[in-house]
């Protein structure tokens, strides 16, 4: 529940610290005092949008803060230990939003926090009721929404296996259907890669051979210039024109230089070692003198190789051409093409198996959408009876609700449709919820459906006192009811105050008087513009306020008479 709540400088309000109790709290004030601003402080604390205009004129930036009083193991402490948070000793967590212009920051137990923290654990701390939520409880999603609700835990954890399958079978459709559409695309794709493939393995390439290849070609087509360049370097080294008897011998010459060097080593130490590098290049030129013979002699034109060769390249180019720039890119590319290949012609497979789990899907969309169905209609004849009989106690004794549960198809919340329709009198149509009822008695239906959903919620607590549970802050949703409905109002009210925290915003003295504590907000002109406070009242000051909210004089001894009869009547049945 919600401790206490402190703003600073939002709209009207300056300063205002308020602290709250468990039980029913209401909260009154002259129209434009600012009654709204400590909802709009709420609505921050539980990671509302903020909008820099809240903020006071003249002020840099406004700020709201609320101590909580949470469960040692709810999913609040839980998310505030996640966040780097922490709870205080006595179970309570402070939680803190500052907005100045163009940002706003929030701090959850001590620690900054993002905005979307704070909303995730908005349902966990209150739920707000206001004159925007009868509105919207006039639409079939949020009619189906509040069923739901009122039908417990374990109906909502049958409709989220519900739409858990149907989630999974709308993506399996889709997926499907992409597969169809581009099987055409797919095959052709198959296609070209298994023309490649089969282009690939019929001139069956090796690693490298286009640039094996490419120096065979440069080697026998040019055979002459080659016989030429080797022959003069076996003349140089050998001294041997091949075919003539001249001898001019680099070998010998350098052998020459090796006995000179070697003869005179025993004078002179240095030129033995010179001897010897000397007698290492005279083994170098022979080598190579022996391996130019060589070449020369095995150096042949072969026309016909060469053909082979330049063939052989040919078909290599045609597949580098678009494969790859060369032999290896190709081998890659037919590897990868394979792998794509497999993928391609498992597509079929693929489809199968959806096609397949599709069906499953759908035998437990049936099971389960019937489960719900059911579980909805046995929730609805139930709020019905309970929404019925608080209007009797509401001042529409013939009224009744009526919850229709109709069969539809299948969709993601199910497989029915959900309406609420008001019977305003016996023997009268029941008409869809919103439409030809009056302002008041559509109030009054609003009002009892709140009060028979949060009744349920707080027979579901572990204990009598509410454990656990949120606390409900009803924004002047008896506006448009008066006389003994407003009466009737406020009672319900303090009813469900037995179980939980509820705050009530009220222009009505017959709900205020039902209070276990009331909060007036007031408004005063000083030199800093209008100031808005907020304090509690007791005894005679509550009894003033009393008066004031019946006929707008405090000070008059026939509203003062009238408002001590309320607060005395208040008690009664309590």
């Amino acid at each position: 529940m919600l401790e206490e709540i402190a703003i600073e400088n939002l709209g009207v309000i300056r300063e205002a610290r308020v602290t709250l109790s468990r039980g029913l709290t209401v909260i009154t004030g002259e129209t434009g005092a600012g009654k709204t601003m400590v909802l709009t402080g709420l609505g921050l604390l539980m990671g509302g949008k903020a909008d820099p205009g809240v903020v006071r004129p003249g002020a840099s930036s406004a700020a709201v803060e609320g101590r909580w009083q949470v469960a040692g193991r709810s999913a609040v402490a839980e998310r505030v230990e996640e966040a780097g948070g922490s709870v205080d000793d006595d179970g309570t967590v402070v939680v803190l939003r500052t907005v100045a212009a163009g940002r706003s920051r929030a701090h959850l137990g001590g620690r900054s926090v993002p905005q979307g923290v704070l909303a995730e654990i908005a349902d966990e701390l209150a739920t707000v009721h206001g004159q925007a939520d009868q509105l919207r409880l006039r639409t079939a999603s949020k009619q189906r929404e509040a069923l739901d609700a009122f039908a417990g835990p374990a109906h909502l954890e049958l409709l989220g296996a519900y739409r858990a399958a149907w989630s999974e079978r709308t993506a399996l459709e889709a997926e499907i259907a992409d597969l169809t559409a581009r099987a055409a695309e797919r095959a052709r794709e198959a296609e070209l890669l298994r023309l490649g493939l089969a282009e690939v393995e019929r001139v069956d390439p090796r690693p490298g051979e286009d640039a094996e290849l490419q120096a065979l070609v440069a080697r026998l087509g040019n055979v002459e210039a080659l016989r030429v360049a080797a022959t003069e370097a076996h003349e140089a080294l050998a001294g041997e024109p091949l075919g003539s008897d001249e001898t001019v011998s680099a070998v010998e010459q350098v052998t020459r230089a090796r006995r000179a060097l070697e003869s005179a080593a025993a004078d002179d130490p240095a030129l033995g070692g010179l001897a010897t590098r000397v007698a290492e290049a005279g083994y170098l030129l022979a080598d190579v003198a022996t391996e130019l013979s060589a070449y020369v002699d095995d150096l042949q034109a072969d026309p016909g190789g060469l053909e082979v060769a330049h063939a052989r390249l040919a078909e290599l180019t045609t597949l580098t051409r678009t494969y790859g720039e060369t032999v290896d890119d190709v081998l890659r590319w037919a590897s990868d093409a394979g792998l794509r290949l497999l993928d391609l012609d498992d597509g079929g497979e693929r489809l199968r198996g959806m096609t397949e789990r599709t069906e499953q899907l759908d035998e437990e969309i049936v099971r389960l959408g019937g489960e719900v169905t059911a579980g909805r209609r046995a929730a609805g004849a139930r709020l019905a009876e309970a929404v019925t009989g608080e209007l009797a106690g509401l001042a529409m004794g013939g009224a009744r609700l009526e919850v229709d549960v109709e069969d539809s198809e299948p969709g993601p919340w199910g497989a029915d449709q959900v309406t609420f329709a008001l019977v305003p009198h016996p023997g009268a149509p029941a008409r869809p919820l919103g439409k030809g009822a009056s302002g008041g008695e559509l109030s009054r239906v609003m009002l009892a459906l709140e009060v028979a959903l949060a009744t349920a919620a707080t027979e579901r607590a572990d204990d009598g006192k509410g454990a656990g549970l949120p606390t409900f802050v009803f924004d002047e949703v008896d506006a448009g009811v008066g006389g003994r409905a407003a009466v009737e109002v406020g009672r319900r009210l303090a009813v469900l105050a037995r179980s939980t925290q509820v705050i009530v915003v009220t222009h009505l003295a017959q709900v205020a008087a039902f209070a276990d504590a009331h909060l007036v907000v007031t408004k005063s002109a000083g030199d800093e513009g209008t100031v808005t406070g907020v304090r509690e009242v007791t005894d005679d000051e509550r009894v003033r306020e009393l008066a004031r909210m019946l006929s707008g004089q405090e000070d008059s001894e026939a509203a003062r008479t009238h408002a001590l009869e309320l607060l005395e009547s208040s008690t009664v049945g309590r």
